[in-house]
């Protein structure tokens, strides 16, 4: 066997190839600067205080909105009224709110809908607010489509919810408001139709229920939507990759079934790295466009959690094959990794439970939410820190591992001066490409992690009502996930059994000509598990 196509390519080839493919990456970041807008959408919803005056409180037929035919009688809260009791109020939200004007719908291409409730509390010295006080909340979502009459909405879901109140003031003055933290309300996990409604009652079913919440003035809903333009840059992306991956892959396996011998390690985890990106890539969110698909963030957790594991531990693979973490005498396997993979296996099943615990349960009640407890919160919190201290040890520890690589390389590298012309070219050539190839693999790791913990800090910002300014760019989104599939492209064609025989003549005197013939070919009677280099730094060399 003449080893891989990295060792065999000519510098003019490899030249094109990475300046195709870096062309290709700038594209990447250029589209998410310049074409898609930013990836989410806010609009704060000022609560619409209605009237119920119906007798049967609990009619879920009935519902209460502020624009179109139909609309409730609105209500001052800020008037002293005898003929309103608080069973009588009702806070609406409608969804989306117009602008300018004009009204807008919600499009199915804008994916999913988070809520985040925020109340004003106006402080009156005989209604203080204990801290930490509990508030009940009976929620209603309906929806309605633009071929619906403004009063036909129908229900989505409902569910009584406790929520944690807490609220501080600095100055106590009447009417001075409360400073209140933001409460987790409900996720969506698509937005099939095209007007939501939101109807919120503060339930008085008990004496202590409700009872230590202050004077309500106005009630907020934050609603955050992914952006409809950036989920059409972002699906042509995958439409582009997804072929491209599954191309090369086949193309990859072909090659390595036309060897003698079996697939090794390194061969079979670019092979799952490759399904797992396809996994990755795979377009369903076009079936969003079709069907009412709740479990799609979900679903989409789980396609990111598998990739993130795969290419974690091959990177330690990547590295492991090349500084001998197994004796250099075994046939490679996953046995000689299992402590570097468990690690990375604990931290993913981890990960996934905390996904379950939260967007499992929302596929049953979209108003649950892991935060609203103490216990749910600390929990939560510890997931994501541990989470983010695990990513930036396993990039210390990589780059650790890829020192140690270069170290070792160095050491057997002494032995090149003793070797021929051509043997001495032909490893020269393959070690300035390793290394190469592993500088790039240290970018993509760091762009990775770097990615992964804004991904976990951004998620969170609106639940645990920290002061975090955090706001993820459309061109790192774009350009990290194109940097992905670039990288594993490369990595499979690179890495691919190279078919090419070159006439062997080790005592030609004209190095100078031959150069880029010779520097890359195959050496004579030279059998390898995976490349020369790998051969080279395993074993002394003996010219």
């Amino acid at each position: 066997m003449t080893g891989t196509i990295i060792e065999n390519l000519s510098g003019r080839k490899l030249a094109v190839l990475v300046t195709f493919l870096l062309l290709c990456q700038i594209t990447c970041f250029l589209i998410g600067g310049l074409v898609a807008p930013m990836p989410a959408n806010v609009q704060n919803i000022l609560g619409t205080v209605c009237k119920d005056t119906s007798i049967m409180k609990n009619d879920t037929t009935k519902w209460f909105y502020n624009r179109g035919k139909g609309k409730c009688k609105t209500v001052d809260l800020g008037e002293t009224r005898h003929d309103v009791s608080e069973r009588d109020i009702v806070f609406a939200f409608q969804m989306p709110i117009p602008r300018e004007g004009e009204t807008y719908d919600y499009s199915r291409w804008q994916q999913n809908l988070i809520g985040v409730l925020q109340i004003d509390i106006g402080y009156h010295s005989q209604m203080e607010v204990k801290p930490r006080s509990t508030i009940t909340i009976d929620a209603r979502l309906a929806y309605r489509n633009k071929e619906d009459p403004d009063y036909d909405w129908k229900l989505y879901t409902q569910s009584v919810e406790k929520r944690v109140l807490d609220c501080d003031i600095d100055i106590k003055t009447e009417d001075y408001l409360y400073n209140c933290s933001h409460i987790p309300l409900f996720e969506l996990g698509s937005l099939y139709h095209d007007y939501y409604l939101l109807n919120i009652r503060l339930p008085i079913d008990t004496p202590d229920m409700n009872a230590h919440i202050g004077h309500i003035q106005d009630m907020w809903v934050t609603v955050i939507n992914q952006n409809g333009g950036f989920t059409k840059v972002w699906l042509s992306l995958k439409t582009v990759f997804f072929p491209c991956i599954i191309g090369i892959l086949v193309w990859f396996w072909r090659r390595i079934h036309m060897l003698e011998r079996k697939p090794v390690l390194l061969e079979k985890m670019l092979l799952t790295l490759g399904i797992a990106l396809c996994f990755l890539n795979a377009p369903f969110e076009y079936l969003t466009l079709q069907f009412d698909l709740p479990f799609m963030l979900l679903l989409g957790d789980i396609r990111q959690g598998v990739f993130y594991a795969t290419l974690f531990s091959f990177w330690l693979i990547f590295a492991g094959e090349h500084m001998l973490i197994q004796d250099a005498s075994a046939q490679s396997s996953l046995k000689q990794y299992w402590r570097h993979l468990s690690a990375v296996a604990m931290g993913c099943i981890s990960l996934f439970i905390f996904d379950m615990c939260e967007r499992g349960v929302q596929l049953r009640n979209p108003f649950y939410s892991i935060w609203v407890t103490d216990l749910g919160t600390n929990l939560a919190l510890t997931f994501i820190i541990l989470a983010g201290i695990s990513t930036g040890v396993y990039f210390l520890f990589l780059c650790y591992l890829v020192w140690q690589v270069f170290i070792n390389i160095s050491h057997k590298r002494q032995s090149l001066p003793t070797m021929c012309s051509v043997r001495r070219l032909h490893y020269e050539g393959i070690i300035y490409r390793f290394k190469f190839l592993m500088l790039a693999t240290l970018i993509c790791a760091a762009l990775t992690v770097i990615g992964f913990i804004l991904g976990q800090v951004a998620e969170g910002q609106w639940k645990w009502d920290e002061n975090i300014e955090l706001e993820y760019t459309s061109a790192f989104f774009t350009g990290v996930y194109g940097m992905w599939n670039i990288y594993i492209f490369s990595l499979l064609v690179l890495y691919a059994p190279s078919h090419k025989r070159w006439p062997v003549n080790d005592n030609t005197s004209d190095t100078q000509n031959l150069s880029e013939e010779i520097e890359f070919r195959g050496l004579p009677n030279e059998r390898s598990e995976i490349s020369s280099l790998t051969s080279f730094i395993r074993k002394t060399t003996i010219d």
